[in-house]
C-alpha cells in the first residue's frame, strides 16, 4: 500500500527511531513518502540522515497562503464537511501556546496535504506523533476518505491535546510503543483494546562495542537527553551531591542540549558539585556511542513533570544497554516494560536523589552484579527491540490492512 507519514520535521537528528523505521520499512518494500509540516532540519544530522533518499515534501512558512488556497479549494469542493472541520477544531482549548500553534498549523496543513495525497495515490495515512502529525492526518482522511493511523508515545499525549478522542475514534489504529500508553489512552477515551497495537521501536544490532566498565575512582556516569523538566536531571544533580557529602568520588556527564541548561549548571554551583558535571551539550547519533564506551553507569532519572508531560521507554536506554552499559532509572511510564528491578538494571521511585544515590553506590560498588544485569538487559533488547522483527511487523500491518480495515 502506497503509504504517506507525516512529522513536522524528517529527519530530525532526536527521532532517530523513526528515522530508522522509516528506512527499515522501505528497504522491506513498502512503498512509502514523507510529508513534513515544516521546512528542513539542517543541523546536527548524522551521516545517514544527511544521506537519505527517502522522497520528503516539505511545507513551512512560506507555503501559508498555497494551504489557504488549499482550505478554499477543499470548501468549494465539501463546504459542510469544512465548515464542521472549524467548528470542531478552533474553538477547542489546546492547552499551551506550543500545542495550539502546532495544532492549528497542522489543522492547516492538513488540507494542503489532503489534495497532495490524492495527487500521489496515497491509500494510507500515518502520523508517527499524536499531536500535531495526528492532527493534520485526522483532517486529510475526513477530506479524502484515506483511512489514517497514529503512534502515541511520551509528551504528545502527557497532557493529551484537545482533538484526542476524534483522533483515537476515527483512526484505523492507534500503535504506541508501550503497554503504559495503551492502557492510558484506553482509559481516557473509552475506546476498546483491539483499537490499539503495541508496535516496539527498533535499536540497530550492528556490533556494539562493550563499554569497559572500569569503575574506578571516580566512577564515570552517563545521562542523555534534553535538557527538559521530565529528565529530572535535578534530581540526578541532587543525588550527587548526596554522594559528594559521603565521600563517594563520582563525575557525570550529561549529553543533550535545552532550556534546562543554565538553570542546572546553577543548581550543580549551588550545590557544590560544578567541577563534578560536564554538560557536553547536544552530542550527534554518530558520536554518542563513544560516552556509552567510556562511562561506567547509565542514569536516567526520568520523571513526570508538572505539566504531565513524561518519557515513554528513552531510546537512549536501549541504546546504552546494547553497550552492556548498565542502567539505573525510574518507575515512570513505560521503563518498567524494559527496566526490572535487579534484573535487567535498578529502578527507583522518580523524584527521590536518596533512592538515586544508593542505587548509583550500589552498581559502583559491585562491578560483578552491574555487568549482570548488563547482560541481561542486553538481552532483553535483542528480543523485544529487533528491528529488523519489529519493523516487518509494522509492514505487515500496513500491507494487511484493506480500504475497509
Amino acid at each position: 500500500m502506497n503509504t504517506a507519514y507525516i512529522l513536522l520535521w524528517f529527519p530530525n537528528p532526536t527521532e532517530t527511531f523513526i528515522f530508522r523505521e522509516v528506512e527499515n520499512l522501505r528497504r522491506q518494500g513498502l512503498e512509502l513518502r514523507v510529508y513534513t509540516l515544516y521546512g528542513p532540519w539542517r543541523r546536527n544530522l548524522s551521516r545517514e540522515m544527511s544521506a537519505t533518499s527517502v522522497p520528503v515534501h516539505r511545507l513551512g512558512a512560506r507555503a501559508l497562503f498555497r494551504m489557504l488556497g488549499d482550505v478554499v479549494h477543499w470548501y468549494r469542493r465539501k463546504p459542510a464537511m469544512v465548515r464542521g472541520l472549524f467548528r470542531e477544531a478552533w474553538l477547542r482549548r489546546w492547552r499551551g501556546v506550543e500545542k495550539t500553534a502546532e495544532n492549528l498549523w497542522a489543522f492547516l496543513a492538513g488540507f494542503h496535504l489532503a489534495r497532495r495525497a490524492e495527487a500521489d495515490g496515497i491509500g494510507h495515512l500515518h502520523a508517527p506523533w499524536a499531536n500535531g502529525p495526528a492532527t493534520a492526518a485526522w483532517v486529510a482522511s475526513r477530506l479524502t476518505g484515506t483511512p489514517f493511523s497514529f503512534t502515541a508515545r511520551a509528551w504528545d499525549i502527557y497532557p493529551p491535546d484537545a482533538l484526542i478522542n476524534e483522533k483515537v475514534r476515527e483512526a484505523r489504529f492507534v500503535r504506541s510503543e508501550t503497554r503504559a500508553n495503551i492502557s492510558h489512552l484506553m482509559k481516557l477515551t473509552g475506546e476498546p483494546e483491539d483499537k490499539f497495537r503495541l508496535t516496539h521501536n527498533g535499536v540497530p544490532f550492528q556490533p556494539h562495542e562493550d563499554a569497559a566498565l572500569l569503575m574506578r575512582d571516580p566512577v564515570q556516569l552517563l545521562s542523555v537527553g534534553r535538557l527538559v523538566r521530565k529528565k529530572g536531571f535535578d534530581q540526578l544533580l541532587r543525588a550527587l551531591a548526596l554522594l559528594a557529602g559521603e565521600g563517594v568520588r563520582v563525575e557525570l556527564t550529561i549529553a543533550g542540549s535545552g532550556p534546562l541548561r543554565r538553570p542546572l549548571q546553577r543548581l550543580a554551583r549551588q550545590l557544590n558539585i560544578a567541577g563534578q558535571v560536564n554538560f557536553a551539550g547536544f552530542v550527534s547519533y554518530d558520536e554518542v556511542g563513544a560516552l556509552f564506551q567510556r562511562a561506567d553507569l547509565m542514569v536516567m532519572p526520568c520523571v513526570i513533570a508538572p505539566s504531565g508531560d513524561r518519557d515513554g521507554i528513552p531510546t537512549v536506554i536501549m541504546e546504552a544497554l546494547m553497550h552492556r552499559l548498565p542502567v539505573i532509572s525510574t518507575d515512570v511510564s513505560g521503563i518498567p516494560e524494559l527496566i526490572e528491578h535487579e534484573v535487567t538494571g535498578l529502578l527507583v521511585p522518580e523524584k527521590d536523589p536518596e533512592a538515586l544515590a544508593a542505587a548509583i553506590k550500589r552498581l559502583a560498588g559491585d562491578r560483578d552484579f552491574a555487568l549482570e544485569i548488563a547482560s541481561r538487559g542486553r538481552e532483553r533488547v535483542r528480543e523485544r527491540f529487533n528491528p529488523e522483527i519489529n519493523h516487518r511487523a509494522i509492514f505487515e500491518l500496513y500491507r494487511t490492512i484493506g480500504p475497509e480495515g
